[in-house]
């Protein structure tokens, strides 16, 4: 086990402190910035969390993926941050992956950092390896000087949205999921579709904190590996561990927010009652406890909420929270592999839904639908799914958000399409708008 440093510092304003460790955060080859933006939860850890630079590092394609996770992880029993892509499906059953990719992520990558500073109330933790805790102060008061840096990045003034399908052939592909639940091969599917921008320059930074501030979700991620860049707005949690509990917590069910309190208070009214809505989030419900009942203990898969609206700046949505005892001799990384992918990402049957859902989709998913997440050093972790995120391969120039939705028997075509519209509502606006950004607020 690698021995690390920890010292605490009290913070007069954590809230500005937090802004300031991000803008520190982000000029580092290697970043992770995971903020919970203060959301009322029952599952956490932090306000938020920086981690940055490899200590150490794993990058590796799906091919195996899970067991070189596994021995990374036995290896090291230290923090880890990183992602699984969606593509790692393929290490899992025998599935593939051959739609177009604009973006080139590797399918895996996770690292040790050097240094990890992480916000609690009025606290500031910092834990560094003990190579680099002679820094602690340094970066302490760095993190502090209110003229820390004013980055200037190039940038386009305009970016150019592209969809991938467009929205007759999107009409069509729904139309051949839902033969396809006629038939009984399906009973739903998770179809996404993707916006993309070509020979684009942006401020992954600006980009980010404009997207956070517009949907302060509990689990925003900002991360940046090199010219591979992740802005995330995710509001759904796939799998936390703590000691021998499993929480997941799928989303399913999605309506506007509106401004009146009163036409506000119905949408949110009605969406717990909508049949549709509901039913798509039980069945997924039904495929998590399957999955997580595969390394519980006999009789300890529970639903501890089932279908509960949890509201967000821009949307309302349907979640559940199912938990389960592990059997003592499960691996963090089995209970993962026993889970991934996601069932709000995939469908049921699982993978018969990846399956017709590979064939009809036209780009690569990679870290879309994929988790983002950490490992801490007694083998807990949890991770996000990725979803209302950015990304952004900086070399090629090329930005991508994708949505999706749950396709059953009752779906309309129109009104998913209307769906998926409304989901990516803030990544079109952080992309399209300049948004004034007071970098020293």
């Amino acid at each position: 086990m690698f021995l690390r440093t920890e010292h605490t510092f009290y913070l007069e304003n954590p809230a500005h402190f937090k802004k300031q460790l991000l803008k520190w955060g982000a000029i580092h080859e290697t970043v992770v910035f995971l903020d919970s933006n203060n959301y009322e939860q029952q599952y956490s850890s932090f306000d938020a969390m920086l981690a940055v630079e490899e200590f150490t590092s794993i990058k590796t394609d799906y091919f195996d993926a899970f067991e070189k996770l596994k021995e990374y992880q036995s290896y090291s029993k230290d923090y880890l941050f990183g992602y699984l892509s969606y593509d790692v499906k393929n290490d899992v059953e025998k599935l593939s992956s051959n739609n177009f990719d604009g973006l080139e992520f590797p399918d895996v990558y996770f690292f040790q950092p050097q240094k990890i500073i992480k916000i609690q109330n009025d606290t500031a933790v910092f834990l560094y390896l003990r190579a680099f805790d002679d820094e602690i102060e340094e970066d302490f008061e760095t993190i502090l000087d209110v003229n820390l840096m004013q980055q200037v990045t190039k940038k386009d003034s305009t970016v150019k949205i592209k969809l991938r399908t467009q929205k007759e052939a999107y009409f069509q592909k729904l139309n051949t999921i839902l033969e396809h639940i006629q038939r009984g091969d399906i009973y739903e599917a998770n179809f996404c579709q993707e916006f993309y921008a070509e020979n684009t320059m942006l401020d992954p930074y600006e980009i980010y904190t404009n997207l956070n501030s517009i949907s302060e979700p509990p689990f925003a991620t900002f991360f940046k590996h090199e010219e591979l860049f992740l802005m995330s707005a995710s509001p759904e949690r796939y799998l936390r561990k703590e000691g021998a509990k499993i929480i997941s917590q799928p989303i399913k069910g999605t309506a506007k927010r509106f401004v009146n309190p009163i036409e506000d208070n119905k949408i949110a009214f009605d969406l717990a009652r909508d049949e549709k809505e509901r039913s798509e989030n039980v069945m997924i419900v039904d495929l998590v406890r399957n999955d997580l009942s595969r390394l519980a203990k006999k009789g300890s898969v529970r639903v501890e909420e089932l279908c509960k609206v949890y509201s967000f700046k821009q949307v309302h949505q349907l979640i559940s929270t199912v938990v389960s005892e592990l059997k003592e001799e499960a691996h963090p990384v089995d209970i993962i592999r026993e889970t991934f992918p996601m069932g709000s990402m995939t469908g049921a049957p699982k993978i018969s839904a990846m399956k017709i859902i590979e064939k009809l989709e036209v780009s690569k998913r990679g870290l879309y639908s994929g988790a983002f997440g950490y490992f801490t050093p007694e083998g807990d972790f949890d991770f996000n799914v990725v979803i209302r995120s950015i990304l952004y391969n900086s070399d090629k120039k090329y930005v991508s958000y994708s949505v999706g939705g749950a396709i059953t028997a009752k779906s309309s075509p129109e009104k998913e399409y209307e769906e998926c519209l409304l989901k990516a509502k803030a990544m079109k606006q952080v992309l399209t708008t300049q948004i004034n950004n007071n970098t020293n607020a």
